[in-house]
């Protein structure tokens, strides 16, 4: 069978012209299958007789692969080598490579043969692979100031072609000047895969102004690119200046806790710290702080602080210490009498200019002849800046009671009176009264005592009021009148007024039929009059008299 295909291909050859078109060319990825398309994916000829595939070895001498005759019948695979397991065609002749790998570089041809022709489609086949793997090995956990240091070194493991590799800071690329920056890069191959591997390794020169850096390193490839960074970076470098800070607030004022921070601007700080107080030096370990408890105004003055690997390096800081006292006499609950002599006393001490101030203000330091008004508590005040002191005392100013009024209210419903007595005394005074009284109603406050009772008086009555204390007593009397007196005498002005209305509406009603009376005198007389002339044909002639009188008469109607 197969001399006589060699036969049948032997004759074809001899009468047709073999013709090899241009080489194409395939990438594909490694670990993936390779479609190597025959004459570009065309459709095979009508009079196709058979395929076949074949490759170049590495000794440059041709390999067949396989040969498939139709769309129908199974290709025949001819290869001998590692790819008898690997290759196939599909249903438009395209070889199939399965699990690229480097090897698979090389020039596949497809050989398409006819009644009439013999053509080759050479295709040159390349595989990419992206690094497996980008990372920083051999990081550096700080920099160091102006000192050369290995950040790390970056690896873009078995790619093809091999990566390129780029170092930045901070987002922005770095330059290698063999000074500050030195990058060193390399490639390796593997000799069983034969992909590259892109090592770089980064050498530093950092300054202050480099912590909290932020490197990284960047794979190029045609496949993909990558990014990995490192850091942010510490910046170790020794202290250069030693501060001394006060870190309590405001004003240092006498028993405050007062915290010392010796500061150092190294990197990493300093563990250990000498604090001098006060001619004595005190040793600090794993701290940079030290505290005052209870600071007195003696301890006022310089304090120091320095490394303590380094005394040389020092700082220091003034304290001033704010104090205010404040002695006031009397304090407490001073009792006088009214009319005595109250003295305070009042002594301050302060570190700086203090302000004297009162609640319920006294005239001076001396007051004579105490009245209730100057009862009270009275409060001492003394400022400076924030700082404030208080003392107070309670003056009680006692005497015996004064009766400052007594007085008495009708009831509106003027059936009984109310009776009020008011006095002035301390302690509180109580009452007495002369009469039985019902209602009472008492209040106190500020030294003034109110008392009130309800009496019915049924004649007339002089009433006492008495007040007293421990401390004497007073008497005050009143008049009283009773209540049904002042029920006549409230009566008896109405009944008189009455009288007199009936007698005036009398005078005015006869004045009226007086006026009434003389009128119809007068108009019968002026009617009868009238009469007579009319039967005469004369005038009414009279005398003066008479026309005086008439009109006298009008004139009183």
């Amino acid at each position: 069978m197969e001399s006589a295909s060699f036969l049948l291909l032997f004759c074809v050859c001899a009468q047709t012209l073999l013709q090899v078109w241009g080489t194409e060319s395939v990438t594909a990825l490694y670990g993936e299958t390779i479609v190597v398309p025959c004459n570009g994916g065309a459709p095979p000829l009508n009079d196709l007789m058979f395929i076949k595939w074949k490759y170049e070895k590495a000794d440059g001498n041709p390999g067949d692969l396989l040969v498939k005759q139709d769309q129908k019948d199974q290709a025949t695979v001819q290869a001998t080598d590692g790819y008898a397991q690997r290759v196939s065609i599909d249903d438009k002749f395209n070889l199939l490579i399965s699990q690229a790998t480097l090897n698979d570089q090389r020039t596949f041809t497809c050989m398409v043969v006819s009644a009439t022709n013999l053509m080759e489609y050479p295709v040159s086949v390349t595989v990419n692979k992206k690094p497996s793997s980008v990372e920083i090995m051999d990081k550096a956990e700080v920099l160091q100031k102006d000192k050369p240091t290995v950040v790390g070194t970056c690896v873009a493991a078995d790619a093809n072609p091999a990566a390129t590799v780029t170092w930045k800071k901070n987002g922005k690329a770095l330059v290698a000047d063999g000074k500050a920056v030195v990058i060193t890069p390399s490639l390796k191959m593997d000799p069983a895969t034969g992909l590259s591997t892109t090592s770089s390794t980064l050498q530093y020169v950092a300054t202050k102004e480099d912590a909290g850096a932020v490197f990284a390193c960047e794979s190029t490839h045609e496949l993909a690119n990558e990014e990995v960074d490192a850091g942010p970076f510490s910046v170790h470098y020794p202290s250069e200046k030693v501060s001394l800070q006060i870190l309590t607030k405001g004003p240092i004022v006498e028993d405050d806790n007062v915290t010392l921070k010796c500061h150092a601007d190294g990197n990493p700080p300093p563990k250990a710290f000498f604090f001098f107080i006060k001619g004595h030096k005190v040793r600090v370990e794993n701290s940079d702080t030290y505290t005052l408890t209870a600071i007195r105004r003696d301890a006022a003055g310089e304090y120091k602080c320095s490394l303590a690997d380094n005394e040389k390096m020092e700082d220091s800081q003034t304290i001033n210490v704010s104090y205010l006292d404040l002695s006031l006499n009397p304090t407490g609950k001073v009792v006088k009498t009214v009319g005595d002599t109250l003295s305070v006393k009042i002594e301050k001490s302060a570190s700086g200019e203090a302000i004297v101030s009162w609640r319920k203000v006294m005239d001076a330091e001396v007051v004579n002849k105490l009245t209730y008004a100057d009862a009270g508590v009275y409060e001492c005040g003394v400022t400076m800046g924030g700082l404030i002191r208080r003392q107070s005392f309670e003056l009680v100013v006692e005497g015996g009671p004064v009766i400052t009024s007594l007085t008495k209210k009708r009831a509106l419903d003027a059936t009984h009176k109310v009776l009020t007595c008011e006095a002035q005394g301390v302690p509180e005074p109580s009452f007495q009264w002369s009469i039985n009284g019902t209602n009472e109603e008492s209040s106190y406050i500020n030294g003034k005592a109110t008392h009130k009772i309800t009496v019915i008086p049924t004649v007339n009555l002089t009433v006492t009021c008495i007040v007293s204390n421990k401390l004497g007593e007073d008497a005050m009397t009143i008049n009283v009148s009773s209540v049904f007196n002042e029920e006549k005498e409230r009566k008896d002005p109405l009944e008189d007024s009455d009288d007199q209305a009936k007698l005036i509406v009398g005078v005015v009603a006869g004045l009226l039929i007086a006026a009434a009376v003389v009128g119809l005198i007068y108009w019968l007389y002026m009617k009868n009059s009238r009469q007579g002339s009319w039967k005469t044909n004369e005038k009414e002639v009279g005398t003066s008299e008479e026309s005086k009188k008439l009109e006298e008469n009008n004139h009183t109607v």
